[in-house]
């Protein structure tokens, strides 16, 4: 089965300052995210993949990008099987399940499952 990104997230130290940058820049709008700090971004074109701007959480501004997987728990073990390293482990919040991991040169994954669809996400550096 294929694994689409359904999902990014910036994670920033100035969250204002970024969406300021591509809001002025790609003309993207900010809706409210329902978590202190967060909004999503609405690029304006119907079908793009939807993402979201947030101050940093623990951590160094980065990107994260989210892939649809069936199971975000055995996705995780199958990258530690293949070298990787799990961040945080399958974790539940409202709607979502995710996990974090770092591929076997370091560079972090996130791994959600979605109420409506199972996903996995990874971030860039």
């Amino acid at each position: 089965m294929p694994n689409p990104v359904v999902h990014f997230e910036i994670r920033s130290s100035d969250p204002d300052a970024t969406r300021k940058f591509f809001g002025q820049l790609f003309g993207w709008t900010f809706p409210d995210g329902g978590m202190p700090g967060y909004t999503y971004v609405d690029t304006g074109v119907e079908g793009a993949v939807p993402g979201g701007i947030s101050p940093l959480q623990g951590g160094a501004p980065l990107v994260t990008f989210f892939v649809g997987v069936p199971d975000v728990a055995a996705t995780l073990e199958a990258a530690v099987a293949q070298g990787g390293r799990v961040i945080q482990p399958a974790t539940s919040v409202p709607g979502v399940t995710f996990g974090v991991l770092a591929d076997p040169r370091g560079k972090w994954s996130a791994w959600p499952r979605l109420a409506w669809r199972s996903a996995i996400g990874l971030p860039g550096r």
